[in-house]
């Protein structure tokens, strides 16, 4: 009798614990399913050196899977998350100047507001939060993005700097047909 309850209750120990234990956990410093299968927007980071200093973006970074992305999946005059999951950082150790923008050295969030005529990039001043969490009082400001469509579909979003040079960079935004770029420069 003992025995049967001892299996029984180590059953629904595990059990319990697997039910508790989160879907995505941390390990080993990377963020993997608990399954061990692929992530569907896995973390990703885009890092240039401007001064000699390393401003750093970190994002997710879906992919299109057959959706129709802009004015679909992400929709037109919404404020967007600029990735998947956890809401997309900007890390930078010095200040900026995006587009017309002064951003004071600091980590921030990056947001997007698509419209199918032009888009913003939202330089908020909360973070740690969840992607979909947006608070437009902490905005720091808005600087409107530069369109291009690009030649064919991009699958996989991406965030990247272009056109480096020692004060200067593009930051671009990247996916499906669209690329949105801002200029970015050191004081």
């Amino acid at each position: 009798m003992f025995l049967r309850f001892r299996r029984t209750l180590c059953s629904t120990l595990v059990l319990a614990s697997a039910a508790l234990a989160p879907a995505h956990g941390q390990m080993g410093g990377m963020d993997m399913p608990a399954d061990g299968k692929k992530l569907l927007s896995p973390p990703a980071t885009a890092n240039v050196t401007l001064e000699g200093q390393t401003i750093t973006i970190k994002y997710n970074a879906p992919s299109m899977r057959g959706r129709q992305i802009f004015g679909g999946l992400v929709p037109y005059n919404v404020v967007w998350r600029t990735g998947a999951n956890p809401a997309t950082t900007l890390i930078t150790p010095i200040s900026l100047h995006i587009g017309n923008l002064l951003v004071p050295a600091g980590t921030y969030t990056l947001y997007t507001l698509p419209t199918a005529d032009k888009w913003m990039l939202i330089i908020n001043k909360h973070t740690g939060q969840w992607g979909t969490e947006y608070y437009p009082a902490e905005d720091l400001g808005r600087v409107e993005l530069k369109h291009h469509t690009l030649d064919s579909p991009q699958e996989i979003m991406s965030l990247s700097f272009d056109d480096i040079k020692k004060d200067s960079a593009e930051f671009h935004i990247r996916w499906a047909t669209t690329d949105e770029s801002v200029k970015v420069t050191t004081p």
